[in-house]
């Protein structure tokens, strides 16, 4: 291996020349810009992202951008297009089309085409004189002056552009549709993110015959109840179910180190007071940030004033929501 080459330095400089891109990028941000995101705002059919080479995997990646934040979006290789993919554009679709030069061969059979079915056109685009940018209605500028690589010719500085271009397209129309976390989570249902969501107390916590003893329930009873129902707690609870204290694990094991004898204690005797508690309707995230804020391992669940079952920190940890 040739030693000559300082790797991290090389990784080092890649990152800096495209983060400079980057930020110059916010001096292209004009009313173009603007405008394209009004006529998306106001328009009632699909954005389709095209392109080819490296700009078509940027497009693939802003249609999923879109399509989670609220803007229904597909794509078209510039490519197959002009081989039967034109006909899934719809008359009020908004066409976006990505290329760095905006004039390769493609590009240049592709545009008069969209243009001739009447769609809108948008470019993003580097080469603000390219045949692209002169066809379009509007142009979103993803503009550098040279890319990362010392021959100029990988792209890295202009795919960086362009997906940051589409970010703030994406981000742009989001925020001006006021688009809520509780809409984000309609689109992102599976995995982490949409648990964090929706997935609520009442979807884990089993209020069939939850862990709960009396107020003078003898010590036994309180350690087959907890033993029993597997939560590492019981609540203890009037005969109108309303909490009065809870008793975990740690308070037993606290009993024992200062009673030699418990025959004589009751629930009332060892159980916490005002203990932490959540309702049914609260987020389960928010249920295991209040466990971990409190160093406790279970939380009561009270609605409406009423005990109504036991959450414990591994039924959260199983969803895998953290």
């Amino acid at each position: 291996m040739d030693t000559t080459y300082n790797i991290k330095q090389i990784a080092i400089d890649t990152i800096e020349e495209e983060a400079n891109s980057i930020y110059q990028l916010k001096d292209y941000i004009d009313n173009d810009f603007v405008k394209t995101v009004e006529l998306i705002l106001n328009g009632t059919g699909r954005v389709v992202l095209t392109g080819i080479g490296k700009s078509a995997n940027i497009a693939n990646k802003i249609v999923a951008t879109l399509n989670s934040t609220g803007t229904p979006a597909l794509f078209m290789h510039a490519a197959d297009a002009i081989h039967g993919d034109l006909g899934m554009i719809r008359p009020d679709d908004i066409v976006i089309c990505i290329s760095k030069s905006g004039n390769t061969p493609e590009i240049k059979v592709l545009v008069p085409l969209i243009k001739n079915m009447g769609n809108k056109l948008i470019a993003m685009v580097s080469g603000l004189d390219s045949f692209l940018a002169k066809q379009s209605d509007f142009v979103l500028k993803a503009v550098v002056k040279k890319e990362a690589c010392r021959n100029n010719l990988a792209p890295t500085n202009s795919t960086t552009a362009q997906l940051v271009i589409g970010d703030a397209l994406a981000v742009s129309l989001l925020e001006c549709r006021q688009f809520t976390s509780q809409d984000f989570a309609k689109y992102h249902p599976g995995g982490a993110l949409g648990k964090k969501l929706y997935l609520r107390v009442s979807d884990l916590v089993s209020k069939s015959n939850p862990p709960k003893v009396s107020l003078n329930e003898k010590i036994r009873p309180v350690i087959l109840e907890i033993s029993s129902k597997r939560m590492g707690s019981t609540a203890v609870v009037t005969q109108e179910n309303d909490l009065l204290g809870i008793i975990t694990d740690g308070d037993l094991r606290r009993m024992l180190e200062q009673n030699e004898d418990v025959s004589h204690l009751t629930a009332q005797d060892i159980m916490t007071t005002n203990p932490k508690t959540t309702g049914s309707d609260v987020l389960a995230i928010n249920a295991f940030q209040l466990m971990e804020n409190n160093n406790i391992t279970q939380l009561a669940v009270v609605d409406d004033g009423k005990y109504v079952g036991m959450v414990h920190l591994h039924d959260i940890l199983k969803e895998g929501i953290v």
